[in-house]
């Protein structure tokens, strides 16, 4: 082959191969994911609270009756609990803190079993919705999914200027009909929330 033929081919070659590669980038481009901004509103932790009251009860597993103890979460964070002295209770679910005690009791009753009971908490759905309430929160609420819940919205809701309060006092006003559309813009809810539907005037 000629020096001519073969720098003919080699030029070719060399085409295509930047052509793929800017082909790749460009797909690359095209199906980069979308990354939503963290939620820095969220509470700390959903988990038990210094000052919540929890109920424990005692299943020993033998004829042996173990009263319930119950008691709020003191300063420390913990509880004091018969036998196995304090457990750290606070920044804790629940189920974490059941499983907890009933590890440390196990070394007493080898059959124990320990249900734990902590007080409900509740946000609040009030406006232009058909059933406003104060509902139980459990966690995967939206403001979309929690006027849902109160019946939906009244023919008279101004659906792009809903106001979700958090706990805190922060105010945020939800657009429900670009929500719907996209739930990225679908904040979350949290124990101690409040979601104002306001009035439309014609």
């Amino acid at each position: 082959m000629s020096n001519i033929k073969f720098r003919k081919v080699l030029g070719t070659w060399c085409s295509l191969g930047a052509l793929v590669i800017a082909t790749l980038f460009m797909g690359c481009g095209t199906t980069s994911p979308v990354y939503q901004v963290p939620d820095l509103d969220a509470p700390a932790d959903e988990g038990l609270r210094i000052g919540d009251t929890v109920r424990v009860d005692f299943s020993s597993g033998t004829d042996r009756q173990i009263f319930p103890h119950e008691e709020q979460i003191k300063g420390d964070g913990n509880i004091t609990l018969p036998l196995i002295g304090s457990v750290q209770a606070a920044g804790r679910t629940t189920g974490e803190l059941q499983t907890e005690i009933q590890g440390a009791y196990r070394k007493y009753y080898v059959a124990m079993t320990v249900t734990v009971k902590a007080p409900e908490r509740y946000y609040s759905v009030g406006g232009e919705v058909k059933n406003p309430k104060r509902d139980v929160y459990v966690g995967g609420t939206t403001v979309i999914k929690a006027i849902q819940s109160a019946g939906d919205f009244t023919d008279f809701a101004k659906k792009t200027q809903v106001v979700l309060t958090r706990a805190s006092g922060k105010r945020f006003i939800v657009n429900c009909e670009k929500a719907l559309r996209d739930p990225r813009l679908d904040l979350p809810v949290y124990p101690g929330d409040t979601i104002h539907v306001p009035k439309r005037f014609f």
